[in-house]
């Protein structure tokens, strides 16, 4: 092959791959743009450090924050359950760091990086963005990865008490699978996240959601209310898959402290939840505080506090009695 021949295909193959660069670009543009268009912030803004934080602040009576899990955002928790709370508490919902309309920190948002904004970091911004809106010692309740910060938030932050729903709070044998792992890299946050967001189906996140819930259903609007295409934003997606890919070294930290907690803690979790398990998880945790108790569901999955939202308000009640709020 002569030199002008290699050129020549050397050229073409790059017009090639930034062709198709271009394509999945603006393809991705024009959907995150569609999300953000159909799935616009509901609440209000406060700023910590630079970083916009996104909340939602309902009711009335002590106060209550919610943590929404891995690949969702504050709609989580908007969706019928701060309604069930709001006549008792002050219910303030954040957007979890990088998710939904909070600010990834900005040393984060290299596409081609792979750290993610660890448990702990994000107590700290989410603490002082509830200290900055007039929320002092709360009880925090913290859903599937928000459980990790929920605990974080008791570990650093002096809460009045926690509820931690199947919460991810102890390490792990193994690793998470290939979507976590490739998509968390910097390999796959730079190429593969581009991708996803370009190119994920309806169909594949109504998988995604079912089998999140499974061997319950969503309920009825669930989907149409909790925003989902927000999560597949690149830069949602990329941080939601860097938080959830090195988790496990910051909860093996975590849970080395968790006995010095003298606070309220109660969990609920389901016995039939594959998502995170009862026994890797919070059948541990509760025999590591001391006062702390667990509340078994069974044949309940990994979303308790909407297939089995009175357990979930109750264990509110326990752990604001048990704090003297009530």
């Amino acid at each position: 092959m002569t030199l002008t021949r290699l050129a020549f295909k050397t050229a073409v193959a790059g017009l090639l791959v930034a062709g198709c660069s271009a394509i999945v670009s603006t393809r991705t543009d024009r959907r995150e743009a569609e999300a953000e268009a159909q799935f616009p912030p509901i609440g209000q803004f406060t700023e910590v450090e630079g970083r916009r934080v996104h909340y939602v602040q309902k009711g009335d009576g002590p106060d209550l924050v919610l943590l929404h899990g891995a690949s969702g955002n504050l709609r989580e928790f908007t969706f019928r359950f701060v309604d069930q709370v709001k006549d008792r508490y002050r219910v303030t919902v954040f957007d979890r760091p990088g998710l939904g309309y909070t600010e990834l920190a900005p040393n984060l948002r290299d596409p081609w990086g792979n750290d993610g904004e660890a448990p702990l970091q994000q107590a700290s911004l989410l603490a002082a963005a509830a200290r900055a809106i007039g929320v002092d010692r709360p009880i925090v309740l913290g859903h599937s990865y928000g459980g990790a910060v929920a605990m974080a938030w008791a570990l650093d932050h002096a809460p009045s008490a926690v509820v931690v729903v199947s919460g991810a709070t102890q390490p792990w044998e193994g690793g998470l699978g290939p979507l976590y792992t490739v998509n968390g890299s910097k390999f796959g946050g730079s190429v593969v996240v581009p991708l996803i967001s370009a190119f994920t189906t309806d169909n594949v996140v109504r998988g995604a959601v079912a089998g999140i819930f499974d061997p319950q259903e969503p309920p009825d609007g669930y989907l149409d209310h909790i925003g989902a295409p927000l999560t597949l934003r690149a830069d949602s997606f990329r941080a939601n898959a860097r938080q959830v890919n090195t988790l496990k070294p910051h909860v093996i930290h975590m849970s080395q402290r968790y006995p010095e907690l003298r606070l309220p803690v109660e969990i609920v979790h389901g016995t039939a939840d594959e998502v995170v398990p009862i026994h890797i998880h919070s059948e541990k945790l509760v025999n590591q505080i001391e006062g702390a108790t667990l509340h078994r569901l069974p044949g309940i999955g990994h979303m308790p506090h909407h297939v089995a939202m009175p357990a979930v308000v109750d264990a509110i009640d326990r752990a604001a009695f048990r704090a003297g709020l009530r």
